[in-house]
């Protein structure tokens, strides 16, 4: 076998292991989720929100991101350093998707402020998060920094980087006021 073949074979058989990349392609996406920015935020927000005990559809949140997207997790800790995690959407759903569903968790948006140019779009968007969805008061505030992206065809989100709202971090109140 010539050297060529050889490595022609070790390709294919790399690209035959490794099919993540065809995932978001793989399940039928929702047009009405990525039809536009607005569509595209508010099915983020649907399907992490639910009671306790109800499984989310993670297979519609894959169909969202990109393939190589990512979440991103920032805050201060108890001692005054900084924390960040990035998250691949495969770590996010299973490091946060039991917690999640076991726990009930709702997120939805009481603020946005959104800029775009060309096919890129970028969306700072204050959330309060509750347990239930009747619950009077939120546990947390913040604001999650959604880039996207068009592609002529849809909207995907390439990544999504937050931060809680904490005494010493208050969301300012040009970010508390009524959606863009």
């Amino acid at each position: 076998m010539s050297l060529n073949l050889c490595l022609l074979s070790a390709i294919f058989a790399a690209a035959k292991t490794d099919l993540s990349f065809l995932k978001a392609d793989s399940i039928p996406v929702n047009i009405e989720d990525v039809k536009s920015i607005d569509a595209i935020i508010h099915a983020v927000y649907d399907v992490i929100s639910g009671d306790s005990a109800v499984k989310r559809n993670w297979d519609r949140m894959r169909t969202l991101f990109i393939p190589e997207g990512r979440l991103i997790s920032t805050g201060i800790r108890p001692d005054g350093t900084s924390r960040y995690r990035v998250m691949s959407l495969e770590d996010y759903i299973n490091l946060n998707g039991p917690f999640l569903e076991k726990n009930g968790f709702f997120e939805n948006e009481i603020s946005k402020k959104t800029e775009q140019f060309g096919n890129i779009a970028h969306v700072f968007s204050t959330y309060q998060s509750k347990h239930k969805q009747t619950d009077e008061k939120p546990f947390a505030r913040g604001i999650n920094s959604i880039q996207l992206m068009f592609d002529g065809k849809r909207w995907w989100v390439v990544s999504i980087y937050w931060t809680g709202e904490s005494p010493t971090n208050p969301i300012p109140g040009k970010y508390l006021k009524d959606k863009d």
